[in-house]
């Protein structure tokens, strides 16, 4: 009797997918909608928006331009599938798919929030209150460097503070930025003030991420003019000590800024590889770094690349599934056949699991997630989400929900986009959540 029971509760698990996900591919449990939102371009659903979605003690705020340009804000208990959403009197160019909304909360509670940037002034205001939708009037940061900003992004540190990166300067000719934030003194101040530098003749197209332990994952290619077609190389930085000093994965010390001779190559790529810029990494609770991106590979086409370290060198896989050539060149937003991936990785035991989220048009733009444990002989597994074609969306994730929990909520709106930063006549379309589970 007792056999036969446990047959059957393994049976129930393994239909409900509690089994299933321990494998390493994903379950999706529900399906959050949330309101309307612009879809005439990418703008709400650019790899970069860091962040879409954040969270901090079981409340999630959301982020987004509706049909008019307006930003809506939202938030709700996790657990509960109805939010409270609020359309703010900001605005953006919509038409602009460079200029996304990110938001963060700082340990605190309080929203911050920087939108409609691309090589403008500083657009940036916080909450009135923790955990509030009601905003402040635009405020500057620092006051310094504030003029040109492309690329706003929001890491929390452990101890509750944040980071904001920024590119100052333009494609091809840029500086990085880095901004740290007290919620004690309600302060910003400039951290670094040129981390990677261009130096009049190039800029970095980084991806980044804070570990568990407070260390600032910092990864880069480097592009030589506006046309993406002259992105080459993949560099790597880290801090230990807040972004004060920066080092390479071998724990040599760099000099700051760090330039073009000086930076860490950790894959060697040429020009005129396909490789996309502005990609994504992150670090597991063990350590693990794990970068996604894609350039020319197996049979001569764009192949999403996975690139990690082991502990002791850096190793690249290629995830060699793609049958469909394309080619990157020129400037602006893009219209491209595949989205630039978001990489996740965890834990099952003493496994260390990898998965890439991305939308293809081989396999019809739908929601796809492609998995393995990371081991010398990988096996990537390939899952599409149901829920239909999102068109040339492209993923963002709740960063705090997925490092605390291993819990993925993914923003997703079926959007189109134009090439060369242009804008498609669509009505707009359904913002919702994806929560999937592991």
């Amino acid at each position: 009797m007792k056999l036969t029971q446990s047959i059957v509760a393994i049976f129930f698990l393994l239909l409900t997918g509690s089994l299933y996900g321990q494998t390493g591919k994903p379950v999706l449990e529900r399906v959050i909608p949330a309101g309307e939102g612009w879809a005439g371009n990418s703008v709400n659903t650019v790899v970069f928006r860091k962040n879409s979605l954040a969270s901090l003690n079981g409340i999630q705020f959301i982020s987004y331009y509706d049909a008019e340009g307006n930003v809506v804000l939202g938030k709700r208990v996790i657990t509960d599938s109805s939010w409270e959403l609020k359309r703010t009197r900001f605005k953006g160019k919509v038409t602009d798919a460079h200029r996304s909304i990110s938001i963060a909360l700082d340990g605190e509670g309080y929203l911050h929030m920087a939108w409609d940037h691309h090589g403008n002034h500083l657009r940036y205001c916080r909450s009135l209150q923790p955990f509030s939708l009601e905003l402040s009037d635009e405020i500057p940061m620092t006051g310094q460097h504030e003029s040109n900003v492309t690329y706003p992004e929001f890491y929390r540190m452990p101890d509750g503070g944040l980071l904001f990166f920024y590119r100052d300067g333009s494609s091809g000719n840029g500086n990085l930025i880095i901004n740290t934030y007290q919620p004690a003194e309600k302060k910003w101040t400039v951290l670094q003030d040129n981390l990677i530098s261009g130096e009049g003749k190039r800029n970095a197209y980084w991806q980044a991420c804070v570990d568990n332990r407070g260390a600032i994952h910092i990864s880069w290619v480097w592009r030589e003019s506006p046309d993406v077609a002259s992105n080459h190389d993949l560099c790597y930085a880290v801090s230990t000590d807040g972004g004060r000093t920066w080092e390479k994965s071998t724990g040599e010390k760099y000099t700051i800024p760090v330039t073009q001779s000086s930076a860490e190559i950790i894959c060697s790529i040429p020009q005129r590889s396909e490789l996309i810029n502005q990609t994504s990494m992150y670090v597991d609770g063990k350590g693990k770094i794990v970068i996604a991106s894609y350039w020319k590979g197996q049979g001569d086409l764009p192949q999403y690349q996975l690139v990690y370290h082991t502990g002791n060198q850096w190793k690249q896989a290629d995830l060699a599934f793609r049958k469909t050539k394309f080619s990157l060149s020129g400037q602006g937003t893009k219209k491209i056949p595949v989205s630039r991936p978001q990489v996740i990785a965890w834990q099952r035991g003493r496994k260390t699991f990898a998965a890439l989220i991305f939308r293809d048009e081989e396999r019809g733009s739908v929601v796809s997630v492609v998995s393995a444990q990371l081991k010398k002989k990988m096996k990537w597994r390939i899952s599409d989400l149901p829920g239909g074609s999102a068109g040339d969306w492209e993923p963002s994730y709740d960063t705090d929900l997925w490092k605390k929990e291993n819990i993925l909520h993914l923003f997703v709106q079926p959007v189109f986009q134009a090439d060369a930063e242009g804008v498609v006549k669509s009505p707009p379309s359904l913002v919702k959540v994806l929560e999937c589970h592991f």
